[in-house]
Formats: C-alpha cells, sequence, structure tokens
C-alpha cells in the first residue's frame, strides 16, 4: 500500500518551513515515524502528498548545552537521550521516562518531539519535561518563538501545532543547580507495547543544609486531558523537612485529594490507579531526595 507521494529530507529549518508552505496542507512532518506510519497503514485514505523528514537537520537532531541551559532537538531519538552522559547527570528524569518507552528498536528511531507533539497526556518524555520546566522552540504560523512546554497540550491527542504547517523545533530548560534533583517511574501493563498504568516525575530545590524542600514541581500523569502539575502535591512538600517518610506520607495525602483518576479498560480501576499513586509519589520522592543529597532521608 502506497502511503506517501513524495518524500523530502531538508536539511535547514527555513528549508522545511518552505516545503510545508509549498504544500499548503499536504505534507506532514515525520521522524521515527513510528506513531504516523502506524496511524497511516491502520486508516484508509489516499497517500500523504508529501512527508518531510526532519531527521538530517542538524539544529533538530543534537544535545547541546551552555553555562545556563541543556538544548534537545525535536529530532534526539530516545537512545540518544537514554545514553546521554549530560542527561543522565543532570536531567535523570528525562533519561528515565525516555527508557521505558517502547522497546530498543523504538527507542532506536522513536523521538522526543514526536512523543511530544502527539499530545498525549501520558507521555513519557513529556512527563519529565513538565518537571524540568521545559520550554519548546517552535516555528507556529510563521514566526518563530519559546512557548512553556504546557501550552503545547489544548486536549487528548490535540496539539497547539499543526503538523502541515508548524514545526517543533527543539526543547530547553535550566541546568540544575546544587540541591536540586528530579526523579522518574512508571507502572506499566504489558500489551505487546508496555502502556502506562500510571506515570510520575518529580523535581526538588533543597536549602544549603539539605534539610528542607524550597520547592517542588509534580507530574502525574495519565491525569486529565493534558499534562499537568500537582499543585496541592507541590504545596504540600514546600517547606517540608527532608525526612523522607514525612515528606512522602504528606504527598500522598495531597495527591488522594488532588487526583480525579479514571478507570480505563486499557490501564487499570480507578481505584488501583490511586494506589498506584502512593507507590509511585514514594519511589520518586525518595529517590530525588537521596539524589540532591538530603540530610534525613530515611528508609
Amino acid at each position: 500500500m502506497k502511503l506517501w507521494n513524495r518524500y523530502f529530507t531538508p536539511k535547514t529549518i527555513d528549508e522545511a518551513a518552505a516545503i510545508l508552505a509549498e504544500h499548503r496542507g499536504g505534507a506532514r512532518v515525520i521522524a521515527g515515524g513510528t506513531d504516523l506510519l502506524v496511524e497511516a497503514r491502520a486508516n484508509e485514505h489516499d497517500p500523504f502528498e508529501a512527508l518531510v523528514d526532519i531527521t538530517s537537520i542538524p539544529d533538530m537532531t543534537r544535545i547541546s548545552h551552555d553555562d545556563a541551559s541543556i538544548t534537545i532537538g525535536a529530532g534526539v531519538s530516545h537512545t540518544q537521550i537514554v545514553r546521554s552522559p549530560l542527561l543522565q547527570s543532570e536531567a535523570i528524569c528525562l533519561v528515565e521516562g525516555c527508557s521505558v518507552i517502547g522497546g530498543p528498536q523504538v527507542r532506536n528511531v522513536a523521538t522526543l518531539g514526536g512523543n511530544v507533539a502527539h499530545a498525549l497526556p501520558a507521555g513519557d518524555g513529556t512527563t519529565a519535561l513538565v518537571v524540568l520546566d521545559a520550554e519548546a522552540d517552535i516555528l507556529f504560523e510563521g514566526q518563530r518563538q519559546w512557548v512553556g512546554i504546557r501550552e503545547l497540550f489544548r486536549g487528548p491527542g490535540v496539539s497547539l501545532l499543526n503538523p502541515t504547517r508548524d514545526l517543533l523545533i527543539a526543547f530547553r530548560f535550566r541546568r540544575p543547580a546544587e540541591g536540586e534533583a528530579t526523579a522518574f517511574d512508571r507502572i506499566m501493563r504489558p500489551q505487546g507495547v508496555a502502556l502506562p498504568v500510571l506515570s510520575c516525575a518529580v523535581w526538588i530545590r533543597l536549602d544549603a543544609a539539605r534539610s528542607t524542600i524550597l520547592e517542588a514541581r509534580v507530574c502525574v500523569a495519565p491525569a486529565g486531558p493534558v499534562p499537568m502539575r500537582l499543585a496541592e502535591v507541590e504545596a504540600a512538600v514546600t517547606g517540608a523537612s527532608t525526612d523522607a517518610a514525612a515528606v512522602i506520607a504528606g504527598a500522598q495525602g495531597a495527591a488522594r485529594r488532588a487526583l480525579a483518576l479514571r478507570t480505563s479498560k486499557y490501564r487499570a480501576t480507578a481505584d488501583y490507579r490511586h494506589e498506584m499513586a502512593d507507590v509511585l509519589l514514594e519511589r520518586t520522592l525518595g529517590r530525588a531526595l537521596q539524589r540532591a543529597g538530603a540530610v534525613f532521608v530515611r528508609a
């Protein structure tokens, strides 16, 4: 079955944008193709007029950094992320999230940009980017700009970006300071693919004495139509001492009040997913406290 008529491999962002504009809605951006090609094979429609492959654009396929921030191209594969010493050291929640996406073959071609562009609230890369407070470099309606990661999501599978016109170029987030750490974990249900029952990512910042949590960011997903931070959980742990048992108990209590998880025949019952939220908060907060050098952490 023919899936497309023309296939382009632009070498620059401007060239990719020009091809999209030339085809007036008839072209689609493609990177790893792990979602787009499955969708194309499943649907009975005419072939795509054109596919625009962004994986030959250097700015979209590399991981870079300066003194203040780390930038990851939207065309960077999950395997690149998992193997990056920089990200292993400074953004371990993203490494942990990308490491459980699909199998090795999928991770070798699937990209971080694809994970975000499909706008699914269960995206593991997305969950990590939310707690990293990442921004996205986008070409939107002809204008290049940086926007907060959560601004890209409009609903389940609904993105701010039009894949026939706009480009998701890169992500950036601040490099961690002393006393900051992250963690990610998920409960999955194998069904041919590793479907997440629930995922959780956290970021924390401790005081100089490593005895108090000064700030926290927490994302549990999927817990709604778009990825979101749990303000109630963040408030519960901010200002708390770094006694792991007390911090985790406070976070779990706040999560039970804040989360409205639903039963899904593809994931699990609401009751089970609420129990797993407790488990994930214990795992991720415990690891983040240890990584940040907290002085009162107990097993």
